[in-house]
Parts: C-alpha cells; structure tokens; sequence
C-alpha cells in the first residue's frame, strides 16, 4: 500500500481498531441493520461500527464484506477502482450464444448501458441450498457473470433485458476473495493479507 492510500486509510479510522469481515449472506435477509419485520444483517453480526461495502437485495445471496473503513467501502464499491465480482447466476430458459454476446457488450437498463463483462454459459455449480427454494416451471440454466461495477438489482435487469429472467443469484467472489470456506449465515474476519490485497486491487 502506498503512503498516499496509507494515508486515507487512517484518516478514514480516525483511530478506531480496523474490522474487516467477510459474510455469506443467505437468501431472505436484507444487507442492513435493525430493520423491523425482516431478517437484516444484526441477526448475523453483533459488531457496532461497521458497514457493507456494497449490497445484495433481499433474495439474493453470496459474499458481503462489511468494514469500519471508509476508504476501503469506496474503493471496493467504486466502478472506477475496477474491481471485479464474480456471480452464479441461475436463469429462466436455455441461455443463447447471441443472449450471452449481448450481456457481454452491454445491454441498456434503465437508460444506461452496463459496462462490459464476462458471461459464460456453465454446469449448475455446488452449492448450498436455498432456504426458501426455487420452483422453476420451465428448463434453467446457469451462467457465470463477471462484472466490474454493481448498480441496484443490475444482474436481474440484465438477465432480463437479453429474455432470461433471474431465478437465483449469488455473488461468489470479490476480487480474489472467494466463497468457498463459508456456509450461508456464516462470517470470518479478513486476514491482514487480503485486506492489503484488496488494497492493492483497488488502486485508489
């Protein structure tokens, strides 16, 4: 980490002890806390002060990181940082070369076009099951999504937009930072060398 980036990170602290947590969010709890009537992230996580570099709605599930550090919640959520993210995404139908040629590009939601990516069409990955379980009433498939930015619900509008509606959607990387030593409703703190990875990824 350079001294500038060391710099804005401690500032960001303003003397707290930093706390960097990695979470699999389960399927049917919001990414916030306190929230009356729904699960939310305090059923969870009983640490004061931190907060969730970017979010997941309500149905979807995978890898949150929540932290104290400013610098570090823009860094990973900025599209500009470049970070990537990697999704599971089930889908409703047979995805297409020319659905995939089209996610890849861009599509427009909403007005905006997304920003380039990686999809690929993939065997359904092991995963643990839903709580609340899929129904599909027709043929799925399964895809695997790299992105570089993180707009709200954009994975569902993209899907979408190409004629494949999302069924299920879990985020399964941030960065190098993978899903594969957590269960959902899991959590771990993040060593002192990813965090200095991610660090260096986000080239503030």
């Amino acid at each position: 980490m350079n001294n500038k980036m060391y710099t804005k990170r401690k500032k960001s602290l303003e003397g707290q002890k930093p706390i960097y947590i990695l979470f699999y969010k389960p399927d049917g709890v919001l990414t916030q806390f306190n929230s009356e009537g729904r699960e939310s992230l305090n059923q969870y996580i009983q640490i004061k002060g931190v907060y969730s570099a970017g979010r997941l709605d309500f149905d979807s599930e995978g890898l949150l990181i929540l932290t104290n550090d400013g610098v570090f919640i823009h860094g990973l959520t900025d599209p500009s940082t470049n970070l990537k993210k990697i999704y599971f995404v089930q889908i409703e139908g047979i995805i297409t070369e020319n659905a995939l040629s089209e996610l890849e590009s861009g599509v427009i939601i909403k007005g905006y076009k997304t920003r380039p990516c990686d999809a690929q069409n993939i065997d359904e990955p092991i995963l643990p099951e839903r709580r609340k379980p899929i129904n599909p009433h027709a043929p799925t498939s399964w895809i695997r999504l790299t992105l570089h930015e993180g707009k709200k619900r954009q994975i569902r509008h993209m899907t979408a937009a190409v004629g494949f509606p999302t069924l299920r959607l879990i985020r399964a990387a941030i960065g190098p930072i993978g899903i594969n030593d957590l269960n959902p409703g899991e959590w771990r703190f993040l060593a002192s060398d990813e965090v200095n990875l991610l660090y260096s990824l986000i080239k503030l």
